[in-house]
């Protein structure tokens, strides 16, 4: 199988808008790279440092017109023009030795680290999650997965049912089997995602903690829990607002990803009947919104 690589020549500010333009013309997978060869050193627990200028890699099917793409590209994100962009053809060989080469184990918070299948454990390593990069986006490198990520990992899940919508590789519910959650559920409306975290729930040896579920699963209506997690996009965010509150118990925990700074307001008003939200946090653009559903009326 052959890729179109559209690389993309950015700022830091403008990254999080042209990976937010990028996802919806179809992407098979973004990669950021530094276009300046600036050092990033031991980075803290937590951090996702970015540098000052970047290049975003997208992956795209080579069946798309790639003069179309670039055009379409430069339309959705406001802040590119042709000349910004450069597109190549790669062979599968050439795109997945890409990612094995420049993909590391991460750690994500105090105890949780996203390794590869082909590298070794770090000794520091207390949680592993083995997930390998694949055509399901979500490895735990994009900020938006990573404060996901954190946020499971301050929390006490135990004894608590999880729900992971839009699972895409299904780090998250995976993450959250593995950091003691009684119960997760997994769902989307993506077949290969579906594939995909099941097969990293049978590595992860999560098979009989997580269920999962393609979207539209009449069974889905029947779930409530205790913490929703939901990292998609501002979008689908607003659209799913009725389905996400019906599925989280009184009470219980909603996390949101995949927004960007200027979209905070409009997916708040979309929850403010019944999530009552904390301050966001960002990092590199990107917003978490968590809050807690407001107790029933008496």
């Amino acid at each position: 199988m052959q890729c179109l690589r559209v690389s993309v020549a950015a700022k830091r500010a403008e990254v999080a808008r042209i990976e937010e333009s990028v996802l919806p013309l179809g992407a098979l997978s973004v990669s950021l790279v530094d276009a300046a060869d600036t050092p990033v050193y031991e980075p803290g627990v937590g951090e996702t440092p970015l540098w000052q200028h970047v290049t975003v890699r997208a992956l795209f099917s080579a069946e798309l017109d790639a003069e179309q793409l670039i055009i379409d590209l430069c339309a959705a994100s406001g802040c590119l023009e042709a000349a910004d962009c450069s597109v190549d053809v790669l062979e599968d060989k050439d795109w997945q030795r890409s990612w094995m080469d420049s993909y590391e184990p991460l750690r994500i918070g105090h105890r949780l680290w996203v390794c590869p299948s082909w590298k070794p454990l770090p000794a520091a390593c207390e949680v592993p999650l083995r997930l390998d990069p694949g055509l399901a986006f979500g490895t735990g490198a994009h900020p938006t997965t990573a404060l996901c990520l954190e946020w499971l990992d301050m929390h006490d899940c135990t004894a608590e049912t999880v729900l992971d919508y839009g699972c895409g590789s299904g780090v998250l519910a995976l993450a959250a089997a593995l950091l003691g959650a009684a119960q997760v559920h997994a769902i989307d409306n993506d077949p290969q995602a579906i594939s995909a975290t099941r097969e990293n729930a049978e590595r992860n040896n999560v098979s009989g903690k997580v269920n999962i579920m393609l979207a539209g699963n009449p069974s889905c209506l029947s779930l409530q829990a205790d913490i929703v997690l939901a990292n998609i996009l501002a979008a689908p965010l607003i659209e799913l607002a009725p389905l996400l509150q019906f599925l989280l118990a009184p009470g219980g925990t909603l996390v949101l990803s995949g927004l960007l700074e200027s979209q905070v307001d409009a997916v708040q008003r979309a929850y403010a009947a019944t999530i009552a939200f904390g301050a966001p946090v960002v990092r590199h653009g990107w917003v978490r919104l968590d809050g807690q559903k407001k107790p029933l009326p008496l």
